[in-house]
């Protein structure tokens, strides 16, 4: 007979069977512990850290946890949905995660706690490390720069003859997760696309096996729940007959994101009514000709002219907001930060296949703005106030944040609507 025990979840008393895993028992009284490398019948790995709680006031990983007698556990208070926060920016910041360009997106485990907490940046810089991507094995494509090292592969993929496919090496920072070529080619079809799927994040492909899918039909296109940003607590205009200033710019990017400003069609016609354009690509005005209440950037900073216009923003705008992928963490044009300047240069000037024959010439002059060595999100330049993700953000999701930021009304953003691709 399974014996009974009481415990205290959040400050609720509730039954439950002894040596039952804290995950599973607090989801079955309406409680939940986020995970990453929980899976299943898999033993609990405790490797990703995303479930950690407060058991008798003592930090603990909740997956690792079997029900007992008189536990008090704490699963939602202040410091732990910051913690867990603060986990998924540094996988972020350090793993090179471009949801755009990423074949899990949309069915990302990761992205979707990142969806449900509301993360729009990391509060930590990014790392950018060039790890290794393996195009060896005969079906897969191993993606250490999205790896998150969960072990979930190395625990459940194995061969009909209960050999290991996936399996650590090396050790501390540099570990990394090897395929077993021999092992693997011994994989059917459908233990690949297992391993591909039990991967919570998009480090295990199969070749030939990606299929792109449309926007709802997705994993975790209709899941989650509304965010509701912090209104900063600012009057942005002291006179009600004025209208708003607003100024934009693109920096390293591909101006997608004003396009989309553009996509609001005939409501346009709304927003002139409160606001006015000044400087701007959209107005073709060079200058700031007055103080502006909002400031709306689209790119990230890849040279020293993007870096001066961004500081004149910050100084001539009393709210700034980065709107799209490569204002927020770089984007499309950040993947070069994992290839040395100067060879992304010569790929591009003396050995790409559409250079000129002759043309063996780096361009400098002094009229061109210097090239930094890294593309950088805007908030590791200057403070950014908002955040609007999206590869672009959708027009209406990009102004009905402004519009609230403006009057000073607090905003809900869909599920459907707040998506990093």
């Amino acid at each position: 007979m399974n014996k009974m025990v009481n415990l205290r979840l959040d400050g609720k008393t509730i039954k439950a069977q002894s040596g039952k895993n804290l995950v599973d028992v607090a989801k079955e009284n309406g409680i939940y512990i986020p995970t990453l490398c929980y899976f299943r019948e898999l033993n609990p790995l405790g490797t990703c850290r995303i479930c950690t709680v407060k058991l008798n006031g003592k930090h603990t990983t909740g997956c690792t946890v079997k029900v007992a007698d008189d536990m008090e556990v704490e699963v939602n208070t202040p410091e732990l949905l910051d913690n867990r926060k603060a986990i998924i920016e540094m996988l972020y910041a350090e793993g090179n995660h471009f949801c755009p360009t990423c074949e899990k997106s949309g069915n990302c485990d990761m992205q979707n706690l990142a969806y449900d907490m509301g993360l729009t940046v990391t509060r930590y810089p990014h790392v950018f490390s060039d790890k290794i991507v393996d195009f060896n094995p005969k079906r897969m494509i191993m993606e250490s720069n999205r790896c998150i090292l969960c072990k979930r592969c190395v625990e459940e993929i194995k061969t009909k003859a209960g050999k290991d496919v996936f399996s650590f090496v090396q050790r501390g920072i540099k570990t990394r997760v090897h395929i077993d070529y021999e092992q693997e080619d011994k994989l059917s079809e459908s233990e690949a696309l297992h391993a591909m799927n039990i991967c919570p994040v998009g480090a295990i492909l199969v070749k030939g096996m990606i299929h792109e899918q449309p926007f709802g039909d997705r994993k975790y296109d209709l899941l989650g729940k509304n965010i509701i940003p912090k209104l900063l607590n600012s009057q942005v205009r002291k006179n009600e007959n004025e209208k708003f200033i607003v100024a934009t710019t693109s920096l390293a990017g591909c101006f997608g994101c004003h396009m989309s400003l553009l996509d609001i069609d005939t409501d346009i016609l709304d927003i002139i009514e409160i606001v006015e354009f000044n400087k701007s690509p959209l107005t073709d005005i060079k200058s700031f000709t007055k103080q502006c209440h909002i400031g709306l950037i689209e790119g990230g900073c890849a040279n020293s002219e993007n870096v001066h216009v961004l500081q004149e923003f910050r100084k001539k705008c009393d709210i700034l907001v980065a709107f799209g992928e490569c204002a927020i963490m770089g984007g499309i044009p950040a993947m070069r930060n994992f290839v040395p300047l100067q060879e992304c240069l010569e790929e591009a000037y003396l050995n790409g296949v559409t250079t000129e024959i002759g043309a063996n010439v780096v361009p400098g002059h002094e009229d061109i703005p210097k090239l930094l060595n890294n593309v950088y999100p805007c908030n590791e330049v200057v403070k950014i106030d908002y955040y609007i993700p999206g590869c672009p953000p959708n027009a209406h999701h990009i102004w009905k944040v402004v519009k609230s930021i403006l009057l000073g009304e607090e905003f809900s953003i869909t599920h459907d609507e707040f998506k990093y691709d």
